[in-house]
């Protein structure tokens, strides 16, 4: 009777796991979560000693964020996100990945460049009331060729992965990413008929740590305009980073240089930035940064920003945020000059 209760019990089990199983049909609606809906806005109020930094001084929204993501048969996952703020709403994400094997992934639509560590980051993990100098001007957040401040984010097709499993703790070794864009940033066709490649290789021998070395090759074309034909810039950049963050602490940085001559009327750039954060309370951490672009690699063109920034957290979805900024910006007649940044994060 035993045997034969264990018999019915794996038969029942097994229809089960059978009735589970997913079956792909134009009229299969189950195996779907429910959308999760969220967003969070950051406003802010910056003082600047020098005229017209910043856009000026005063109150502003820096940003208002709607998105909505989910996953269909736990293979597929989608994600929407929006921003809302300024006169000019518009689409910053939208892709689906097929993210069944950590080994490999595939991801299309429209999504952050793999070029360096902290460009994939969201606003809330940086620590600082901005991005660096380097992701604005070397990874399309108002970048050094002229093309706009496309948030970081391009059109293409990525795959990614993490190999070489260590332990039981689930860490890998090894994480990689490549994708192809068009190389015209968020919203906008391609202008030719190249695409940019980009990827990167990074460690992970420990819990927190990364060690990556990221590359880009493309083109970026400036539109035409009434008085001006269109112009394709080549875009050739490396960029080498650690990154470590765990217990709350973080230390972050990198290295990122323009190969050859992408901008004929100028030199070859590079920039560098350090960040370092640390937990003084629950409620409390502090970061302090170095920043530094210079944009003909040379110290006569160099732009050296130091900050630091105190980051109050009274719960997980609200924080506030004071900085301090000290310019050395030797581009401009008065390169000295000083800023504050007071800055509120709210998520839901």
């Amino acid at each position: 009777m035993k045997k034969l209760f264990i018999s019915l019990a794996a038969l029942l089990v097994g229809a089960l796991c059978l009735a589970e199983t997913p079956e792909y049909s134009y009229k299969q609606t189950g195996f779907m979560s429910t959308p999760k809906f969220g967003g969070y806005f950051i406003g802010s109020y910056k003082y600047s000693d020098l005229d017209g930094a910043n856009g000026g001084q005063g109150f502003n929204c820096r940003l208002v964020r709607l998105y909505v993501d989910g996953s269909i048969f736990t293979d597929f996952k989608y994600r929407i996100q929006l921003q809302m703020n300024g006169q000019n709403p518009h689409v910053k994400d939208f892709f689906l990945e097929w993210a069944k094997y950590k080994e490999f992934s595939v991801k299309l639509g429209q999504f952050k460049r793999a070029f360096t560590f902290e460009n994939p980051m969201n606003p809330w993990d940086v620590g600082m009331g901005d991005f660096s100098i380097l992701v604005q001007k070397m990874a399309g957040m108002g970048d050094r060729l002229g093309e706009p401040n496309m948030g970081g984010r391009d059109q293409g097709l990525q795959i990614q992965g993490d190999l070489l499993p260590m332990g039981k703790d689930g860490l890998r070794l090894l994480h990689y990413q490549l994708g192809v864009y068009n190389g015209q940033g968020i919203n906008l066709a391609d202008a030719n008929e190249n695409k940019d490649l980009i990827g990167t290789i990074q460690l992970q021998p420990i819990a927190g740590l990364k060690l990556g070395v990221f590359g880009w090759k493309g083109s970026w074309v400036k539109a035409a305009t009434a008085t001006a034909p269109a112009v394709e810039f080549s875009r050739e950049r490396l960029s080498y980073g650690v990154n470590y963050d765990k217990d709350n602490w973080t230390v972050r940085a990198e290295y990122a240089t323009a190969i050859g001559n992408e901008k004929k009327e100028s030199g070859a750039a590079d920039a560098l930035y350090a960040t370092v954060g640390v937990p003084v309370k629950p409620w409390l951490k502090v970061y302090v940064k170095w920043d530094q672009f210079r944009a003909d690699a040379t110290s006569a063109t160099s732009h050296n920003m130091y900050s630091a920034s105190a980051n109050f957290w009274l719960h997980k979805n609200l924080r506030f945020q004071l900085e301090y900024r000290r310019h050395d910006n030797k581009t401009l007649v008065n390169p000295g000059y000083n800023e504050i940044w007071f800055q509120t994060y709210v998520r839901f």
